[in-house]
């Protein structure tokens, strides 16, 4: 699972209007996911259209990207590629708390308790090759650019972050901060109310911005210490320390002068041994493997322009969407895309 670092870092809640002209590299998959777990039906199941095909995520892709671009905003979104060897573990993890989510949530929906039985279906999301697919291609009749990683997708947008190509990456894992990416949104997808689980009780969700360098300066450490942190809380690549929380971590990590001193500690102190060799998620973190984006390329994507005729029959022909809703936020979109390439595509880049 990913790391939690939320006690940890610095960050500030923030409105969409504070990141006009800023583009913004998204973290697909995790997006995606978040579209998925939310936007369901009142059994739990996801939006499908007639032939059973999953549409969830279109309408996020679809809705969400134009209310960010009516801010100001331009996402660029960074797919996964081909998954680190270090993350089958927590692959195979995802997949049994998957099955063991779908038989709670079958269970719950057998005994007629919806609200129980949506809880457990959130738990339930697969990312199949048709859900990303479809997604891309959404994304391209848009006009919203996107990239495919070499691997891991938050890396890529945090190393574009890092080197100035884009203002922030957007996502929901803390992990983005452990590649170095200066500037992280979260909640960028999934503003507004929430009810929580099992409670009538509903929560504002609002975007908030995290700042690595605020984070390392008030805790008084580098980026190979944070990492540090993140492993022995455990990571998406290595299972974390158990009865180590982050206070603990922190401890161990200001008190420590390199990763040998990490293990040698957890040795010691909690009589056990971590997994895998550790220096090697060091590494992945420190040297992840990225493709080179600079600016001019990233330009040359956002020159794209949406395409009416190709979105209806994508959203309304091929899967039920209302073709009177798509035509009027279709045409919206394509209001604001003019409007900014009014402005000079030069704007959207940082």
């Amino acid at each position: 699972m990913a790391v939690d670092l939320s006690k940890l870092v610095s960050k500030r809640k923030i409105t969409l209007d504070e990141l006009n002209n800023r583009t913004i590299a998204v973290d697909a998959w995790n997006i995606l996911y978040q579209f998925l777990s939310i936007i369901r039906g009142p059994d739990g199941n996801p939006l499908r259209d007639i032939h059973g095909n999953v549409t969830s995520h279109l309408s996020g892709v679809f809705y969400r990207n134009i209310e960010l671009i009516s801010h100001g905003i331009s996402p660029i979104y960074v797919f996964d590629g081909i998954p680190s060897m270090l993350k089958q573990k927590t692959i195979e993890a995802r997949m049994n708390r998957k099955r063991a989510a779908q038989e709670a949530y079958e269970k719950a929906l057998a005994e007629g308790k919806l609200e129980e039985a949506r809880m457990y279906a959130q738990g339930t999301v697969r990312m199949t090759k048709e859900i990303i697919e479809s997604a891309k291609k959404l994304l391209e009749y848009m006009g919203i650019p996107f990239i495919n990683a070499p691997s891991e997708g938050e890396a890529q947008a945090s190393i574009m972050c890092k080197k100035g190509v884009v203002y922030a990456v957007a996502s929901q894992d803390y992990d983005t901060m452990l590649f170095g990416a200066p500037l992280v949104v979260r909640n960028l997808n999934i503003s507004g109310k929430r009810k929580l689980p099992k409670k009538n009780v509903y929560v504002n969700v609002e975007p908030e911005m995290l700042s690595f360098k605020d984070t390392t300066e008030s805790l008084g450490l580098n980026q190979k210490q944070l990492i540090w942190i993140g492993i022995l809380l455990g990571t998406d690549f290595n299972e974390g320390v158990k009865g180590v929380g982050p206070k603990t971590a922190l401890k161990i990590v200001k008190g420590a002068k390199s990763i040998d001193d990490i293990k040698g500690y957890v040795k010691e102190r909690y009589n056990t041994e971590f997994e895998l060799d550790i220096r090697e998620v060091e590494s992945l973190f420190l040297n992840p493997e990225v493709k080179e984006v600079g600016e001019a390329e990233l330009g040359t994507l956002m020159e794209a322009l949406p395409n009416k005729e190709k979105i209806v029959k994508f959203m309304c022909d091929e899967h039920d969407f209302s073709r009177e809703r798509i035509e009027k936020y279709t045409d919206r979109l394509m209001e604001l895309r003019s409007a900014s390439r009014q402005k000079g595509i030069g704007n959207w880049i940082k």
